[in-house]
């Protein structure tokens, strides 16, 4: 059984899908460790530093695969069928927030920015970096916040981004550009946003 497990940590994303559909939950604790860190930030990071409300819609992206791994799309990358499931999720909450907006207007949301390991001058200037950039990323449409996410966050290729959203991939470069553009015009006084941003503009 040590070296089955053993093993089982090699195996690509699909083909842990594969032992999941057969019930094989070592499967799903290897799939879960890969990616609900990066998920929960994700989250985290769309749901305006929502804590709560990223842990919840972490279990229940999880929840839907040990339950209904059929679901998995086999002709796609699992990396880009979960980012497109969670995005999927993030848009179904931004239509629920417009209507409770209706009834609720001026309500504000109250953002808190995770703590680092850094001292304290380093961690300052990152959390002033991160609250100003978190305020800016606010005010982009969600498709817009989306793609910057899926490429600077979690690294995704333009082709992947494109399949998640389902925009094309010269669509995407012309998001990313007007919107990496826009941020370093607006945070170009926390000068990070230049160094960061725009050495990560070449998109691929």
């Amino acid at each position: 059984m040590s070296l089955f497990r053993k093993n089982i940590h090699k195996e690509s994303d699909e083909v842990l899908m594969k032992n999941i559909r057969q019930g094989n939950k070592a499967a799903f604790e290897v799939l879960y460790d890969r990616y609900s860190k990066r998920l929960l930030y994700y989250f985290y990071r769309m749901l305006n530093g929502d804590q709560d409300k990223s842990q919840d819609f972490l279990q229940d992206l999880f929840l839907k695969i040990i339950e209904k791994p059929e679901l998995f799309d086999e002709s796609k990358k699992f990396s880009t069928w979960i980012y497109t499931v969670a995005s999927n999720q993030c848009k179904n909450e931004y239509r629920r927030l417009k209507v409770r907006r209706q009834f609720n207007q001026g309500e504000e949301i109250v953002e808190t920015i995770p703590e680092t390991a850094q001292g304290p001058e380093e961690r300052l200037d990152s959390r002033m970096f991160l609250s100003a950039l978190e305020k800016e990323l606010s005010k982009l449409e969600p498709e817009q916040r989306l793609v910057f996410i899926l490429r600077f966050q979690e690294n995704l290729p333009v082709k992947e981004i494109a399949e998640v959203t389902g925009l094309k991939a010269g669509t995407v470069k012309s998001k990313l550009f007007y919107i990496t553009r826009k941020l370093a015009d607006n945070l170009q006084d926390l000068n990070p946003i230049n160094s960061e941003v725009r050495e990560n503009v070449q998109v691929n």
